[in-house]
């Protein structure tokens, strides 16, 4: 009780400051839960009441700004990783319009009301309307609407960013001819990096390091980290690096793997709490009572920043007609002003072009941002929810039903990976591995070698979130065993693998998976894994003549658009130009969209030539 009684306020000590850092990470979203707050208003809140400006109970030290910063990092890490290159591709339009709109109008009305209004000098005004006109992207559901805001917001941190370059040079006296070439050369050198060398260093690690979760996650965190700093060296803020860094490793990183779930759970949890505690400590509410002049400042910030903001989604909203929903959510996502307007706020500070009250008015303006963020977004979403809900349902599809039939030990966990890939996204259908027994002496001996493999499969697809329903049969033939689990189960997916080599005996009474194709008329995709899925760039599909007639043709289509679209690949098409365009328009009719190429060939007679 004592040592209680003797604690000195600030708490310093760095035990109880992480413990009361985790209580309040626990306790605030379920205590503003009921009363439906958003989580992320609470942690701001939380962070402006335990900090210097508040009660004092916390100081913001070095620890909680480093971790301010990584969580920061860390967001805009995920925010690059929500990026679909191929949804941005045929969004780019509508992005662009959208990036260019919430840029200039922040950027130049933003610029005058400053000088005009708040009696800046033109440097600092540019500056601080760049920081109306960049946003964060801190939570989302995932439609058109804002698949463009995701695309606007590349353009619009970019031009936001390069802003506070310029204007941090001028200010040092640095703007001249050198700076413009050293900053397009080290931007181009570093952009070339990111996105072309760095997706090609991760295939190569998951392909040849190790295929662990832990090992691949620290290499991860390891290439955000050294991207965000070479964003420094060349010129731009960490964040921009970080995001970048998430674009360009996107698609060795399937959505439904193992990796994504530790990513989005560190992201979702301490990371961004961290980040949110630290932008509260820096928010001084007693600026409110500092008098008229701080207070007008104060208003005039927020209010050029929500209504520049406001405007850009409207227009938007209106030119590609957009519901009036979709619209609020554009709004309610763009608005948020964090990562890159925290950096350049203080960026601003150091160099003496923004005093006090501009930056108090700066912190407010993030605080009530977010606020209206959040409560725009989920307003926004559970009216788009409804109108979902209220469409007329599509007519029923079945489920997909995997079977995966193993009898290799070595192969079961790439098998087990793929047949996940392959599962529809929002299936409640579990995946059934399946194991035939030789009904003979050894029987009960390898029953029990198999149990093993898929309690370990059972597990390693837990971290994905997938369920395994594991099935043993004892059986005198092999093909016969599989073929009646079929029918139990109406499975209309079987998996098999193959070591791609036929002994003797094959050649003479035929394989498993021939016996398979000669009885069951159900998709059986046959597989022979030598490197792991994510790791591949490209999906080739050999089409013989009238494939498109051929029964299933939708099925596999789909069954290759959703693989495709998972490990980030290309799909090339080969065959006679009929198939190739009938096929290539059913890969491209709906989502997910995915890029084609396509080589025209009709030489089936000299087959082999396509190796």
């Amino acid at each position: 009780m004592t040592l209680l009684l003797d604690i000195a306020y600030p708490i310093k000590d760095p035990v109880i400051v992480f413990a009361i850092v985790l209580f309040v990470i626990f306790l605030v979203p379920l205590l503003l839960n009921k009363i439906k707050v958003p989580g992320i208003i609470g942690m701001i809140l939380a962070g402006t009441a335990l900090g210097p400006t508040g009660f004092n109970v916390l100081e913001r030290s070095y620890a909680i700004e480093l971790f301010g910063t990584v969580g920061l990092l860390y967001i805009m890490f995920q925010a690059g990783l929500e990026v679909d290159m191929n949804d941005f591709k045929k969004t780019r339009n509508k992005s662009l319009t959208f990036g260019l709109l919430s840029f200039a109008f922040p950027q130049i009305f933003g610029t005058l009301g400053a000088v005009y209004l708040l009696g800046l000098s033109w440097p600092s005004a540019i500056l601080l309307a760049s920081m109306f006109a960049s946003h964060t992207l801190i939570s989302y559901p995932i439609i058109e609407s804002v698949t463009i805001t995701i695309g606007g917001t590349i353009i619009v941190n970019i031009l936001a960013l390069l802003v506070l370059a310029v204007i941090a040079s001028a200010a040092t006296g640095e703007l001249n001819d050198q700076f413009w070439i050293n900053l397009g050369v080290s931007l181009s050198i570093f952009v070339f990096l990111v996105l072309w060398v760095g997706p090609r260093v991760v295939r190569w690690f998951f392909r040849n390091v190790e295929s662990e979760g832990v090992s691949q996650y620290i290499f991860v965190l390891s290439f955000v980290f050294a991207a965000s700093f070479g964003a420094k060296l060349a010129g731009v803020a960490a964040i921009f690096g970080a995001f970048l860094a998430g674009v360009g490793i996107k698609p060795p990183i399937p959505a439904s793997s193992s990796l994504m779930k530790p990513i989005g759970l560190v992201g979702g949890g301490p990371f961004l709490s961290l980040f949110l505690i630290n932008v509260g400590m820096l928010t001084d509410l007693r600026i409110l009572l500092q008098g008229k002049e701080a207070l007008i400042a104060v208003g005039i910030i927020i209010g050029l920043a929500v209504v520049l903001k406001w405007i850009p989604a409207k227009i938007t909203a209106w030119l590609f007609r957009y519901r009036r929903e979709e619209g609020q959510l554009i709004f309610g996502l763009s608005v948020a002003q964090a990562a890159s307007t925290l950096a350049a706020a203080l960026v601003g500070y150091e160099l003496q072009l923004i005093d006090d009250n501009v930056l108090n008015g700066i912190i407010m303006m993030i605080l009530v941002t977010c606020m209206v963020s959040s409560f725009a977004v989920e307003m926004a979403g559970k009216k788009l929810a409804i109108a979902e809900a209220q469409k007329k349902p599509e007519a029923a599809t079945a489920e997909d039903r995997i079977l995966v039939p193993i009898s290799n030990p070595d192969t079961t966990g790439p098998l087990i990976e793929l047949a996940i890939l392959l599962k529809k996204p929002k299936s409640n259908e579990p995946i059934y591995p399946l194991s035939i027994i030789n009904d003979d002496e050894s029987a009960q001996e390898r029953i029990l070698i198999t149990q093993r493999v898929l309690e370990k499969a059972v597990k390693n697809a837990a971290a994905s979130e997938t369920v395994l329903k594991p099935i043993t049969r004892v059986d005198l033939h092999i093909g016969g065993g599989i073929t009646r689990v079929v029918k139990e189960l109406t499975a209309n997916r079987i998996l098999i693998g193959w070591h791609g080599k036929y002994n003797p005996k094959e050649y003479l009474f035929g394989t498993v998976r021939d016996y398979l194709l000669t009885h069951i008329s159900k998709m059986i995709m046959v597989t022979s894994l030598k490197h792991p899925l994510n790791t591949m760039s490209r999906v080739v599909l050999v089409l013989p003549d009238n494939a498109e007639r051929e029964p299933g043709f939708t099925d596999w289509v789909e069954v290759v658009k959703r693989l495709s679209h998972q490990i980030g690949a290309k799909v090339h098409l080969v065959g006679g130009a009929d198939t190739l365009q009938v096929v290539e328009q059913a890969i491209k009719k709906d989502k997910p969209v995915v890029e084609t190429t396509r080589q025209e060939f009709d030489d089936w007679e000299d087959f082999l030539v396509l190796v």
